[in-house]
């Protein structure tokens, strides 16, 4: 069925009753699984699911704001695991919305806002210190938008957290990595911590795939020692400190004036997301795992 901004399938997996894949345009776009939202497919989306788990006390509710909708399943995630929270969901894909809450409906207790609007306006009239957590996970065709990359968002983002507060950004890149080191440069510009999140064979340069960073807002970071570095849930490479300085290099923060939409996907790779329009790209194959 066509939605704002391509075609969207959502197909049932027999094999495993209640589980579905969002298809957008015929790329897997998220699996949400109705019977278990805890269960997650993607590899990005669990270490998502890792700082989501850990920004408050364990079952603690949160305030979160989800830049980027797809199937919603960092939402239900949060709501089966931190019942209370208060969720708002930004997406502009009014169509995509509608189909999802129709046919995969929220938990009927699950407090999760669902607003049609784009992510630089929403952030431009958000209030200060309004979330515990913000994520964007907004990728189209051409990558990460321009708009969502720069200083001047990275700033209203955090602004709009908490003390203590986290932010993760999910984007693509491959070696040499000029996006992601610029990006490493934006965040540190706004953000007390920073740490960088991507699978083994991403940072030895083997393929393009899923580079997530996470800022933590004035306060001691999810991923200190003691916390889950080292033990994420899903292959990973963690850079923080002084590894994270050595792969930034001299890479500057992005503004406004030179931003630009972050890689996109290699064409024949197939994609996916659980949070929103995401990628979760593997090297051997065209399918997705």
């Amino acid at each position: 069925m066509p939605t704002d901004f391509g075609t969207v399938d959502l197909v049932p997996k027999p094999e495993r009753p209640g589980f579905w894949v969002l298809l957008l345009d015929g790329f897997p776009q998220s699996y949400v699984d109705l019977a278990d939202p805890r269960h997650l497919t993607f590899r990005y989306v669990r270490w998502l699911a890792s700082i989501a788990d850990r920004v408050a006390a364990p079952g603690a509710p949160i305030r979160a704001l989800h830049l980027g909708g797809g199937g919603l399943t960092l939402p239900r995630y949060v709501a089966a695991t931190r019942p209370g929270s208060a969720q708002l969901v930004v997406d502009r894909d009014a169509a995509l919305m509608e189909t999802v809450r129709r046919v995969l409906p929220l938990p009927s207790d699950a407090a999760v806002e669902i607003r049609v609007a784009d992510a630089r306006d929403a952030m431009r009239s958000a209030r200060p210190r309004a979330y515990d957590l913000i994520v964007t996970d907004v990728l189209i065709r051409t990558g990460v938008p321009a708009r969502l990359t720069s200083l001047e968002f990275a700033a209203a983002v955090a602004g709009a957290l908490d003390q203590g507060g986290h932010y993760a950004l999910n984007i693509l890149d491959s070696a040499p990595f000029a996006f992601a080191r610029r990006q490493v440069a934006t965040l540190r510009a706004v953000f007390s911590e920073v740490c960088l999140l991507c699978e083994p064979e991403v940072l030895n340069g083997e393929r393009i795939g899923n580079v997530l960073l996470a800022g933590a807002n004035r306060g001691p970071p999810a991923w200190r020692p003691g916390g889950w570095a080292g033990r994420a849930p899903a292959p990973v490479r963690l850079l923080s400190g002084g590894e994270l300085d050595r792969f930034a290099g001299d890479a500057r923060p992005v503004t406004d004036a030179d931003a630009v939409d972050s890689p996109p996907a290699v064409p024949r790779a197939r994609a996916g997301g659980d949070g929103g329009a995401g990628h979760d790209l593997h090297p051997r194959r065209t399918k997705p795992i």
